[in-house]
């Protein structure tokens, strides 16, 4: 494949930058990680700018794709907000291009991932998504026809802050009881660190491998907790995939999608979530049995899913 064909993808979340080098099969041929400092945008930058520069020796023509966890104008060029970044109106991409010296096409992070699925993955040949990317938060987008719905104001799909419950958990996006704080990487850690305080009895193996500190739980470690079996985590897992289900009813009562892709590192860590979220969907659908029921699949792309659709989306605009 010619160097033109590649392009450079990078995700950056809430905890990681994720970057690769990406065919134009959405094939990642060099791969490479770094931990997120969420509150200076400036080490997040130079970042972006050392993993282009690493990933792009040799490659001066290769484009540049990047997905942020954050709110874009419609132009695509500014960070409105992000609630577990450090960004208020970041003029982002003008920054990347003089800190790269080279285009950059900048998204939001689950709208490149909800992209590289129709592209390469889970709904290939499907022409009305919704893709739902769990981790530190929810994310989504929506794709219809082969094309991202971002919305008028370039803020579409933002579904981890519906409101769920009224006056429940306070959000870092300034609301309270968003979705987010339910079925999310963060809701695990903040219910195993509630075990764990009230001196759960069901809670040793979460206490064991923390060490007896509830600050170390994470989300990642219930997952894998649950994975390897232990009850209480697993029940942990089952209430985040009810949660899951209720929200994902809610999004078919207003947008009728043909198929609900769940991906991100907590969609993708254990079947169970997933199949709870399905099952309690069904459950809570608007009209059901007089309804078709949406296909409900796991994400296909795993953890490169986000840079894959930076990169491919990358490619696509600068070849315009």
């Amino acid at each position: 494949m010619s160097p033109a064909a590649l392009a450079i993808g990078i995700d950056i979340g809430g905890t990681k930058i994720a970057a690769g080098l990406v065919d134009g099969n959405g094939q990642v041929s060099r791969r490479t990680r770094h931990a997120t400092v969420g509150h200076d945008p400036a080490a997040v930058l130079d970042t972006v700018a050392s993993l282009v520069a690493e990933l792009g020796a040799g490659y001066p023509e290769a484009a540049v794709g990047v997905g942020a966890a954050g709110w874009m104008d419609p132009a695509g060029g500014t960070v409105l907000f992000s609630p577990h970044l450090a960004w208020r109106n970041e003029p982002l991409r003008a920054k990347l291009e003089a800190a790269t010296g080279r285009q950059v096409l900048l998204t939001n992070d689950a709208d490149a991932a909800g992209w590289a699925e129709c592209r390469f993955g889970a709904a290939r040949g499907q022409n009305h998504v919704v893709c739902l990317t769990l981790g530190t938060g929810i994310g989504g987008s929506i794709v219809i026809d082969g094309k991202l719905q971002r919305g008028r104001f370039g803020v579409a799909a933002e579904f981890g802050h519906q409101t769920m419950v009224p006056g429940g958990q306070r959000c870092a996006c300034g609301n309270r009881g968003c979705w987010e704080q339910y079925a999310s990487g963060n809701a695990l850690a903040r219910e195993g660190r509630s075990l764990m305080a009230v001196h759960s009895p069901v809670a040793h193996a979460l206490r064991e491998a923390a060490g007896n500190d509830p600050q170390l739980v994470t989300g990642e470690l219930v997952t894998s907790l649950a994975a390897a079996g232990d009850p209480a985590c697993r029940e942990l897992l089952i209430e985040a995939g009810q949660w899951l289900g209720r929200g994902m009813a809610n999004l078919a009562a207003v947008l009728d999608p043909g198929i609900f892709v769940i991906g991100g590192g907590l969609g993708a860590a254990v079947p169970l979530l997933v199949e709870t979220a399905e099952v309690t969907y069904r459950e809570n659908l608007s009209g059901r049995g007089y309804r078709p029921f949406a296909q409900v699949a796991r994400a296909e792309l795993g953890p490169d899913a986000g840079l894959v659709g930076a990169a491919d989306l990358a490619r696509a605009a600068l070849a315009d």
